[in-house]
């Protein structure tokens, strides 16, 4: 089918002539916006996705009229990235409404391309969209996002405020720009009653220094093999409920949907890999701030980074050899920890100078993460990706896509069935040699799997 790319422009916000620089004139440190703590220790890296529509398609220039009034509530979106100390590193949004970049007409695919020089001089590009129209009246929409100025739920929430902009109906949730002079302050004098290195933050000298030894799993080079993308991973009302069920013996309220696959996935991508029996694997799966923190509520609209991650640990044999029930367990134990309290003990320790004196940087690289042994899953089951409407309907398909070459092996995905009907589709990374293996458990009911024996035993 022919694809049509129709817009070609950056769109600046309304009422605004944009500065178009990518460095911070004199006297005007107002339009500069430090990043977070939360905003330092996310993903470094830009989040695509691709909303599909049914007919009839919005016109192009409500689209654009929609998304300029959108940038003008919403302007880190049009700033860019920059850095305003180069011995430490600290970045900063400049609000230089230099716009959201709609890709030229030389786009070949879906998503809008990133340039090479996108976090050259004039700063990085924070938002990156694409309309694409077809020939049957369907129509697309392919966002670009910078994870360094916003995590999943406040990217929702910002295109939702587009569709929201295009039809004339007004912002909810209202968007809260605090980034930090109320909601992140630091106590005084600080509480840091968790352990946050090694976690959230590793030693710079952790950082490979040179080329690891290859890995090699059944005679395959693992840097050689293959990463394909498992796209048809789709999990049923009907299985999801068996899940849940197996996973919440004994409890009166089940545990929520997104846990209980995770937990499946968990021990499916384990089998899959072969992993020697006392080997650790651990699970990384992000915690929302707005839903745990009291000391001060963190409102829904707030557009900026609010999460941490909780990682529950065990070995293989334990995983496998146990029923779902016990990774569940593992799940819940994690998460309930990165309560209110850790997340005022993070922002006191990020917030110390110890970062910065000990030289630490994030832990938060999806191909580290997930190297060889442990698995991350992301899920948007909570978040509403599905009441993106420009005045036309609802999307029929949301899915994420990927800014890199190839996805990262172990890096999962979870979404909504498209029918709503309370489905989940996973989008799970897989080396070629394991796609069959992994597709042979992840169907099947939650059983104990048999442990893979290691003859060095």
């Amino acid at each position: 089918m022919k694809i049509t790319v129709h817009s070609c422009k950056s769109v600046k916000p309304a009422s605004s002539s944009g500065g178009g620089s990518g460095t911070a004139p004199a006297g005007s440190s107002s339009n500069l916006i430090p990043l977070t703590v939360f905003d330092e220790a996310n993903h470094d890296e830009y989040v695509p996705g691709i909303f599909a529509f049914h007919p009839p398609a919005p016109p192009i220039a409500a689209l654009e009229a929609g998304l300029a009034k959108m940038l003008a509530e919403y302007r880190h979106w049009a700033g860019r990235l920059v850095t305003v100390d180069a011995t430490t590193g600290k970045r900063a949004i400049l609000l230089n409404d230099a716009g959201a970049r709609l890709p030229t007409p030389e786009a070949l695919r879906l998503c809008p391309s990133i340039s090479d020089d996108d976090d050259g001089a004039e700063g990085t590009e924070l938002m990156l969209l694409q309309v694409t129209r077809f020939r049957c009246g369907s129509f697309a929409v392919e966002d670009t996002m910078h994870h360094s100025v916003a995590d999943g739920y406040a990217t929702c929430t910002s295109l939702l405020a587009w569709g929201q902009a295009v039809r004339g109906a007004a912002f909810d949730p209202a968007p809260v720009h605090d980034r930090a002079s109320s909601l992140f302050v630091p106590r005084d004098p600080p509480l840091v009653e968790f352990e946050h290195r090694g976690v959230e933050f590793k030693p710079r000298a952790a950082e490979r220094k040179k080329k690891a030894p290859d890995v090699v799993v059944d005679g395959v080079d693992e840097d050689d093999d293959e990463v394909v993308m498992q796209t048809t991973v789709r999990f049923s009302r009907e299985f999801v409920a068996r899940l849940r069920s197996e996973a919440s013996a004994g409890r009166r309220r089940p545990y929520s949907a997104a846990q209980c696959v995770a937990a499946h996935l968990w021990r499916c991508v384990t089998a899959a890999r072969g992993l020697d029996t006392h080997e650790v694997t651990k699970l990384h799966v992000a915690v929302n701030a707005r839903f745990r923190t009291t000391d001060p509520p963190l409102p829904k609209g707030y557009t900026g980074n609010a999460v941490l991650w909780a990682r529950p640990a065990t070995t293989a044999r334990d995983l496998l050899d146990s029923p779902l029930l016990r990774a569940e367990e593992l799940i819940s134990r994690a998460v309930s920890r990165v309560d209110g309290r850790y997340f005022r003990s993070f922002v006191d320790f990020a917030s110390s100078g110890a970062v910065e004196r000990e030289g630490l940087v994030r832990t938060a690289v999806s191909s580290e993460l997930v190297a060889r042994t442990n698995i991350e899953v992301d899920s948007v089951l909570g978040i509403p990706f599905y009441d993106l409407d420009f005045g036309t309907g609802k999307p029929v398909l949301f899915k994420p896509t990927y800014s890199t070459p190839q996805p990262v092996e172990g890096a999962a995905f979870l979404v909504p069935a498209a029918d709503g009907d309370g489905g989940v589709v996973a989008y799970v990374p897989r080396y070629r040699r394991a796609v069959d293996a992994f597709a042979s458990c992840c169907y099947s009911l939650p059983t104990p799997v048999a442990p893979v024996v290691d003859a060095r035993l």
